[in-house]
């Protein structure tokens, strides 16, 4: 087992206090996947902690790659804020998560506060060197990447439907992305994926349960695109008790009060608000199908993988990353409208519950996923000198004079030089 150690405690610039932790690893496993330990930095959302306390799917993500880096023996730092508690050494940007400030519902302050974290962990890479650093910000952080002067990856967590976002990574085509299912490279096939790594869940966390409790379970953000409106509509045509739990944004409190609050009676309609891991682990092994009925391209849906891990199946709409996660009449059910979703509801019997875990075991898991991350950050670190010529951003620093211009001023600046010399 790994062993934990204080190594040392001290200010950055800005006041910002480091914290930092080390795991030793088992030295055969890091020699059998990674022959050579990787310093690697991994560039964190700064809403929630890593990992979160409740609700927060990158950073669940990105400390779940960490925990597996960390077992074979590499060297991780994360730069995330000081009220988390990752399995790597943690560097705080910010001293807590940046929801808890009482101006998270101004969507310009929560922007704000995320491109001051991203000048902190600017000046952080310029005086600290890394192998590679594990980009989780997305575009945001992308837009600087020259400025740091190391190898970089970049994980795509969300969809790439937006149009200024295309805008930006189009500029930066050329830099490695990884996608985290295939179905989200559709808008953008352009962009240079080095490799597609589905999300990876630490699946003996999570208890297989091999007899539900009768009720379904809706467990995501509160947003219309997650569709929690439509998982109450399913479950009071089916006649099903529906429980749901997630986080409420700031800024879809009103949505939230208007479209979900009317429909909750405590009895058929029951709301928990946001869950721990173990109240998460209960909700999902008790259920018997999860509900997801999205409207938009889902990226990868970390809740669809821990349902199968507790053995539960999955009532999806057909889109996004749903085809890819779930194997219809196996580990669930993929639909294109209610109706359908109210009638593979009625027939969840014939879905083995046990076909469910194995999917999460032989699919998602943590070891699975960081495996292929360690094969990318080599790829990476081997051609990252030949992308610094390829790519910077779409501009050229360049000022375009007349030939005849360009010599004089060569020729000024020459003798310029020489009398300062002769003095």
């Amino acid at each position: 087992m790994p062993v934990l150690r204080l190594i040392k405690a001290g200010t950055l610039t800005g006041g910002i206090r480091e914290v930092r932790l080390c795991y030793s690893g088992s030295a055969s496993e890091n020699y059998r996947i990674g022959r050579f330990i990787l310093k690697i930095a991994m560039v964190v959302p700064w809403e929630e902690t890593t990992p979160p306390k409740k609700y927060g799917g990158i950073e669940l993500v990105a400390n779940n790659i960490a925990f597996r880096l960390r077992d074979y023996g590499h060297d991780v730092t994360i730069l995330a804020t000081g009220d988390s508690e990752p399995d790597a050494k943690l560097l705080p940007i910010f001293e807590e998560s940046t929801r808890k400030l009482p101006q998270s519902s101004d969507r310009i302050v929560r922007e704000a506060y995320t491109f001051l974290g991203i000048s902190r962990v600017i000046n952080v890479l310029r005086k600290q060197r890394f192998d590679i650093v594990h980009n989780h910000l997305g575009w945001r952080f992308l837009m600087f990447r020259d400025q740091i002067r190391q190898p970089m990856l970049t994980t795509i967590h969300l969809n790439l439907d937006n149009k200024y976002e295309q805008d930006i990574y189009r500029r930066y085509a050329g830099h490695p992305f990884v996608s985290i299912s295939k179905s989200q490279r559709e808008p953008m096939p352009e962009l240079n994926y080095v490799k597609n790594i589905y999300n990876g869940i630490r699946v003996f966390d999570f208890n297989y349960q091999k007899e539900h409790e009768g009720y379904l379970a809706f467990l995501g953000s509160f947003t219309a695109h997650k569709g929690p409106d439509k998982a109450i509509e399913i479950a009071k045509k089916s006649g099903k008790k529906l429980i749901m739990a997630g986080k409420i944004d700031p800024l879809k409190v009103r949505w939230f009060d208007k479209h979900i609050k009317p429909h909750i009676d405590d009895k058929q309609i029951v709301f928990v608000g946001e869950l721990d891991h173990a109240e998460k682990n209960k909700l999902l092994g008790g259920a018997e199908a999860l509900l997801m009925p999205i409207s938009w391209r889902e990226p990868f849906g970390l809740v669809m993988a821990e349902a199968l891990a507790c053995g539960t199946p999955v009532v999806a709409t057909r889109l996004g990353s749903a085809p890819e996660v779930i194997k219809n009449n196996k580990s669930g059910f993929l639909c294109d409208d209610i109706d359908c979703m109210v009638s593979c509801v009625k027939k969840l019997g014939q879905i083995k519950r046990s076909d469910c875990r194995h999917e999460a075991v032989s699919r998602f898991s943590t070891k699975a996923m960081t495996e292929k991350y360690i094969q990318t950050y080599r790829k990476i670190i081997r051609e990252e000198k030949d992308y610094r010529f390829r790519n910077h951003g779409g501009f050229v620093n360049k000022i375009k004079e007349s030939g005849s211009t360009t010599k004089a001023k060569l020729k000024q600046t020459g003798q310029r030089a020489k009398r300062k010399i002769s003095k």
